[in-house]
């Protein structure tokens, strides 16, 4: 597990490059026939992947210990959505089957997570996000026709995008975590603009889809005080509350956002207009 401590607005202006990459990026999430977990203390938000290739991969008891508990989640709840191939997760028994896209929330108090691949030539690749719970909402699997999406921007801007909500209020209670995937049309190269912070959750971003020789710049900082990061295919960054939320690419790319906070009003963020951007 690697931990990563909360950092504050003025601690990270002080920070260069390398200093950013190490704090916010997560640059390895997929390694075959493992799991990969990284425990922020921003609302203790873990992220992560499970990539089964020629074997089932379990997530159970060894986290627990990690984690001061019995088992992952004796006190958590988890989102999964599937950017591979066909998959199959099993939770306590019940085998969910997981298609491209598909994606799994898994309740307070599941005992055993187990992932594994229909095809080893084409393998799953669950992504996940996992929060502090208080409640137990039941497991459900979403699929692509269940999600709310909404399509925003527009080809002059070069934000056209779909926002397709999984872990929402509007498709699932959750007691915490809110997911979802938004795909930029072609031609298109923002993920949002003008920005926006949220106060009241932090949010992690998973970009994906990204050809060779293509990245991500991952705009964050105050929204005084921006900074960046380049972000390669299948890396994720870790967004403090008080960070601006925005993005460019060189190309059209895909990303899953995870929010974890006080708040899952989707709309409750606080757009900050670009001529007042430094």
């Amino acid at each position: 597990m690697d931990v990563r401590q909360s950092i504050h607005s003025d601690h990270a202006k002080t920070l260069d490059t390398a200093g950013l990459r190490k704090e916010f990026l997560i640059e390895k999430i997929f390694i075959a026939d493992d799991y990969t977990m990284t425990y922020s203390h921003i609302d203790r938000i873990i992220v992560g992947g499970v990539m089964p290739v020629s074997r089932t991969v379990s997530v159970g008891g060894e986290v627990g210990k990690q984690l001061g508990v019995s088992y992952f989640l004796e006190r958590r709840e988890l989102g999964v959505i599937n950017i591979g191939g066909a998959g199959i997760i099993t939770v306590d028994g019940t085998r969910y089957e997981m298609n491209p896209r598909d994606g799994l929330y898994v309740g307070k108090g599941a005992k055993e997570v187990v992932f594994e691949s229909v095809d080893t030539a084409t393998p799953a690749r669950f992504y996940y996000n996992c929060a502090p719970a208080h409640t137990t909402f039941p497991t459900k699997r979403v699929t692509p026709a269940d999600v709310s999406p909404v399509t925003l921007g527009d080809d002059v801007t070069s934000n056209r995008r779909t926002i397709n909500k999984y872990f929402i209020p509007d498709v699932l209670e959750t007691c915490q975590l809110s997911m979802g995937l938004t795909e930029l049309a072609p031609g298109n190269l923002w993920n949002t603009m003008p920005c926006h912070t949220h106060e009241r959750r932090m949010e992690v971003y998973f970009y994906f889809g990204l050809e060779e020789n293509s990245c991500v710049f991952h705009m964050m900082g105050q929204p005084q005080e921006t900074r960046h990061l380049v972000v390669q295919n299948e890396q994720a960054v870790i967004s403090p509350s008080w960070s601006i939320h925005s993005g460019v690419g060189t190309r059209a790319y895909t990303f899953i956002w995870g929010m974890v906070g006080e708040n899952q009003v989707f709309d409750d963020m606080d757009h900050v207009a670009i001529k007042d951007l430094r």
